[in-house]
């Protein structure tokens, strides 16, 4: 099977250099590695073409986000050839012969078509972070299987899941020329959880391959973990998500375990540092309401007074 890797990057730093690196460790399991610059003003981009002269620089004039980044190197991967591709971020790196252990999954069982590791966090690599993930239509819409628990049998097992995270997953090329690529307009997060219910809406399994492991540092390029920004970001595409698939019971779930809980968790957050987050996830439910959409500028330090 040949399988080509698509990495974006948006002003990333040594975590770049510690991903290709992981990459070109794959051996005969990985053809290409296609690295794509979202606009980057670091300099991060000319250092990755000093450091590697196998990888394939694709620079964008302007920051697409997580999916339409992706995007980009997909169809040029498509176009070389690539029978499957595995898209995966900047701060994720895998142990030698990884993506020859996910490609296995693909090969044998013809309807999976999209596969992921189990995820575990890279400075604490004794817990996962996600082994694919539920869509519960609850807070935030959907839950990581195993978030935050001690790595154990049970994550390490294969499970069929709703989706498998975007930060890691290797896909038939004839998921994307069937149902398409990721949906850019969600500019970043949500975009694997449609990715991947469009795909079952195709008739393709989504699989969790827990017995394959990758390291991860999350929310890297938004300013990591439960911030202002990232939280922004999150509740504008919820409601896009909501409008796009959900029923009346489900927007009723989202209302109730989200919505309607955001002051006590502004409370707690008060006491936490994670107020201006909270505040900022609900000003995020309110702009997708009204219609708005995730951009590049959102992006920008000071856009907001949250962030």
């Amino acid at each position: 099977m040949r399988i080509a890797a698509v990495v974006v990057n948006w002003n990333g730093g040594d975590e770049n250099l510690d991903c290709i690196e992981a990459l070109l460790e794959q051996g005969d399991g990985l053809e290409r590695i296609y690295f794509v610059d979202n606009a980057s003003t670091n300099g991060s981009a000319e250092r990755i073409a000093r450091a590697f002269d196998g990888v394939t620089l694709l620079v964008n004039d302007e920051n697409l986000g997580f999916g339409g980044g992706n995007n980009r190197g997909i169809a040029q991967a498509l176009e070389d050839g690539a029978e499957a591709v595995l898209v995966v971020n900047n701060d994720v790196v895998m142990p030698a012969d990884t993506v020859s252990h996910l490609a296995e999954v693909l090969e044998r069982e013809p309807q999976v078509g999209i596969v992921g590791p189990r995820v575990l966090y890279r400075p604490d690599p004794t817990r996962v972070w996600a082994a694919g993930g539920t869509l519960t239509w609850r807070q935030n819409l959907t839950t990581l299987r195993g978030h935050g628990a001690r790595d154990g049998e049970r994550w390490r097992a294969a499970a069929d899941v709703d989706y498998v995270a975007g930060c890691c997953m290797l896909v038939r090329a004839e998921v994307f020329r069937e149902i398409g690529a990721f949906d850019s307009s969600y500019f970043a997060y949500t975009e694997d959880v449609d990715f991947c219910l469009r795909a079952a809406q195709g008739g393709y399994v989504t699989r969790c391959q827990g017995a394959v492991a990758v390291y991860h540092a999350p929310s890297s390029a938004t300013g990591g973990g439960y911030n202002p920004r990232r939280k922004y970001m999150m509740g504008v595409n919820s409601v896009w998500f909501l409008r796009a698939y959900a029923g009346p019971e489900d927007w009723c779930k989202f209302v109730l375990f989200d919505v309607l809980t955001l002051p006590f968790v502004w409370l707690l957050g008060l006491f936490s540092g994670r107020g201006k987050a909270v505040l900022a996830k609900a000003l995020g439910i309110l702009d997708g309401l009204r219609g708005r959409r995730i951009t590049a500028e959102v992006m920008r330090s000071g856009y907001s007074r949250l962030w």
